[in-house]
């Protein structure tokens, strides 16, 4: 076979198939906005709370 006449192979174009939903710099999800570490750590208090047995 004459590997010549083949061509070059295509390069990818570097791009994703989709966009996720929750992307930086989206309304959803801006890129100066910072988590609220407060709210998280209450949730995960209260997720500990609910796991908790009961005795």
């Amino acid at each position: 076979m004459d590997y010549k006449k083949s061509g070059m192979a295509k390069t990818g174009k570097n791009a994703p198939r989709h966009s996720e939903h929750n992307a930086k710099g989206t309304d959803k999800n801006p890129f100066g906005k910072s988590t609220d570490k407060a709210a998280l750590l209450a949730r995960m208090k209260a997720a500990a709370e609910a796991k908790k047995p009961q005795g």
